[in-house]
């Protein structure tokens, strides 16, 4: 990314009725790619916040990242593109900014999405 400071953060959530499985398939999908992996940390989120004193685990059915200077957009939209490809039907995938600032890839094309996520980081091509 191009940003100073300590980087870009962005949830990646999957919609569908199985939005944990997808979103780890998404996560495990990310740590294989070298240029995520390298510019990035991956971790696993819940979109349920946890109760005080709650028992047993959270549904992770969030990605998150916090993207440094080495990842550019385009690269993290080819990357999550590719991945819906791999899907039996291919998930709606939206990545969201932590100023609440959001987009949703559905198309199959790896250029509309890193158009999409270039739009959203505010990235000049």
């Amino acid at each position: 990314m191009r940003r100073g400071g300590g980087g870009v953060q962005v949830i990646l959530r999957v919609a569908g009725g199985l939005a944990e499985d997808e979103a780890r398939s998404l996560h495990d999908w990310l740590l294989l790619d070298r240029n995520v992996r390298r510019a990035g940390r991956i971790e696993m989120a819940s979109s349920s916040p946890s109760a005080p004193g709650q028992q047993g685990a959270a549904i992770l059915d969030l990605v998150s990242l916090v993207l440094g200077n080495g990842i550019s957009a385009a690269s993290l939209g080819v990357s999550i593109a590719t991945w819906r490809t791999t899907r039996p039907q291919q998930p709606t995938v939206t990545v969201e900014r932590t100023n609440g600032s959001k987009v949703t890839i559905t198309g199959a094309s790896p250029h509309e999405a890193q158009r999409l996520l270039e739009q959203l980081l505010g990235e000049q091509q």
